[in-house]
């Protein structure tokens, strides 16, 4: 005889059942996360095959093995000269941001100035409001006036003063996060204010530089419109711009090239994050290991 388990509601049910319904809502869990997945990586899928197919289409398959696509894409002459030029632009532009960002934030989080806290958040919120695409027309006049156009340091410093509030807001938590005994400790022996942030600051909040360090890449990289608008000629466009002319004239896409190319395009800020992830991970909470 089988036995039966009295439940909250008074009801008896054999034990075999619950197993079997618990089973099943596993399965049924599953089986969601699956298609989700399944869902969502279909364009990742069609990026890792198409660029190997002889005649790709808008659809995922086995792709016809060649690498014709490759050399293709090595006959036109800005195709790996973009890449390089948004290298140069995410990195200096990065370098630009997590520098500056992390000297604001020690200073906002260190010195108690009046006001701080409602210039902090003014800055994020005029950042978030008033876009890039809102204000290319006073910042092409600045431009001009300071004789940047076609000039890849314009690009940068306009990127930069566009990403820098909202990076100095997500450092001051980090900062807020470091133990200020560690710098006294420092001032006891004489370290100047600099060597403090050199020598104690930054190795403690090395995960927080490096998650804006990536932030910021992340966006010059896929950053169209500010390059597009200063940068004149084809040898100092990046890859973002560049992607635009595989386009023919009609609105066509060259599937062969631009899947070829957009393959190239992800890798860079794909093994960027990777590394960064595999470095640091989620184990951090602001700026010291848990």
């Amino acid at each position: 005889m089988s036995t039966v388990t009295p439940t909250a509601d008074g009801t008896r049910t054999e034990p075999s059942r619950v197993a079997v319904r618990n089973v099943l809502a596993r399965i049924g869990r599953y089986v969601f996360l699956c298609v989700v997945l399944a869902f969502f990586a279909l364009p990742l899928l069609w990026l890792a095959t198409a660029p190997f197919d002889d005649t790709p289409t808008i659809a995922a398959s086995l792709p016809q093995f060649t690498l014709d696509n490759f050399r293709a894409l090595l006959d036109n002459p800005y195709a790996l000269t973009s890449l390089l030029n948004s290298v140069w632009l995410a990195g200096g532009t990065a370098l630009l941001v997590v520098t500056f960002a992390a000297l604001a934030a020690y200073a906002l989080s260190r010195v108690r100035v009046p006001g701080r806290d409602a210039l902090l958040y003014g800055l994020l919120l005029l950042s978030s409001i008033v876009t890039g695409t809102a204000t290319m027309v006073p910042l092409f006049e600045l431009a001009f006036r300071l004789n940047l156009i076609d000039s890849r340091l314009g690009v940068i410093l306009i990127l930069t003063g566009g990403l820098l509030p909202a990076a100095i807001f997500i450092l001051k938590d980090f900062m807020d996060a470091t133990p200020t005994s560690y710098e006294e400790s420092a001032r006891v022996f004489g370290a100047s204010p600099l060597q403090i942030m050199r020598h104690i600051v930054v190795p403690v909040v090395r995960p927080g530089l490096a998650t804006v360090g990536v932030w910021a890449v992340a966006n010059v990289w896929g950053n169209f419109l500010v390059p597009f608008l200063l940068l004149r000629g084809p040898d100092k466009a990046p890859a973002a711009v560049i992607m635009y002319t595989l386009y023919t004239e009609g609105g066509q896409a060259d599937l062969r090239l631009l899947s070829t190319f957009s393959l190239l395009y992800s890798l860079p800020v794909a093994l960027m994050f990777v590394f960064v992830s595999s470095r640091y991970g989620f184990r951090f909470h602001g700026g010291i290991k848990r």
